[in-house]
């Protein structure tokens, strides 16, 4: 595939021979991230909105997907795992090449804050519309997939493996999903990272496959692919719940226990460990 054509201001800033092939160095990412948080930090209210909202939904594919490939009892643990990773790669790929506004992609916005391009305002303004419309479009997704009788799948195989997942995320302690959280989004937004040096359809959706993998392989916590997770176990456990432990944590009040410490850790793996560290050394002046 041939390189897409570019502004004026990246060509001139473009050296493809670099690393031997053609894409952006990492200096010139940090720039491109930089100038993208301007735009992405003030978008106007309604694409911004819609834009969430088509986010949500497709991490929501993306987890989809993971749940119908680790529900098969035939795989071992670890080719779960990395198969199940390679799936949920999805909603990441879709939300990169599509377009889409994601929550913890845009803590990279942290980037435009600190070399003062947006103001704090802004970008809590950015991530409280992105975080609620990621939801909305997350909960539309659960609800299409409910209705739609998916979980019967596989003779309720795929139905017990969401609620299955649902309760471990609603019951593990505090700190173990704060710190899977920072690990999740340095993952996502290094991904987020690398497909900014692609130029063709293909650089970015390499990019973005092996990371996710990682975080997903690994059980790292993603807020955006919880907000479909939970709700559908929660709508679910009714059918599908019977008998197991921990049942009782499967609630609502469970969803935003976990949802605190897991957005605020992936808050912190993306903005401080990616963001901001490449800021001081690609930015910082």
């Amino acid at each position: 595939m041939g390189a897409e054509q570019k502004p004026a201001e990246d060509r001139k800033i473009e050296n493809p021979t670099i690393f031997g092939f053609d894409s952006y160095s990492p200096k010139e990412i940090a720039e491109r991230v930089d100038k993208l948080g301007i735009t992405k930090a003030r978008l106007p209210l309604l694409p911004m909105s819609a834009l969430g909202i088509m986010a949500g939904g497709f991490i929501g594919l993306g987890s989809m997907f993971y749940t119908l490939v680790v529900s098969d009892p035939t795989l071992n643990f670890t080719l779960a795992r990395v198969i199940g990773g390679l799936a949920f790669s999805l909603g990441l790929i879709l939300v990169v090449i599509a377009g889409a506004e994601l929550f913890t992609g845009n803590n990279l916005l942290v980037m435009a804050l600190v070399s003062r391009k947006i103001t704090f305002f802004e970008l809590i303004k950015n991530w409280t519309i992105i975080l609620i419309t990621n939801f909305l479009g997350a909960l539309g997704l659960v609800l299409i997939v409910y209705y739609s009788h998916h979980a019967a799948m596989h003779d309720g195989a795929v139905g017990l493996q969401a609620v299955k997942i649902a309760i471990y995320k609603t019951s593990a302690p505090w700190s173990e999903l704060f710190f899977k959280g920072i690990l999740c989004n340095l993952l996502v937004c290094l991904g987020v990272w690398m497909a900014m040096s692609g130029r063709t359809v293909t650089d970015k959706v390499l990019a973005c496959i092996f990371p996710v993998t990682a975080f997903v392989a690994a059980g790292f916590e993603h807020s955006v692919a919880n907000m479909y997770l939970i709700p559908l176990g929660i709508l679910l456990k009714g059918s599908y719940g019977e008998g197991l432990t921990l049942i009782n944590h499967l609630t609502w009040s469970g969803f935003i226990y976990n949802m605190i410490p897991v957005v605020l850790g992936n808050i912190f793996g993306g903005s401080v460990i990616v963001a901001l560290v490449y800021y001081i050394i690609y930015r910082r002046k």
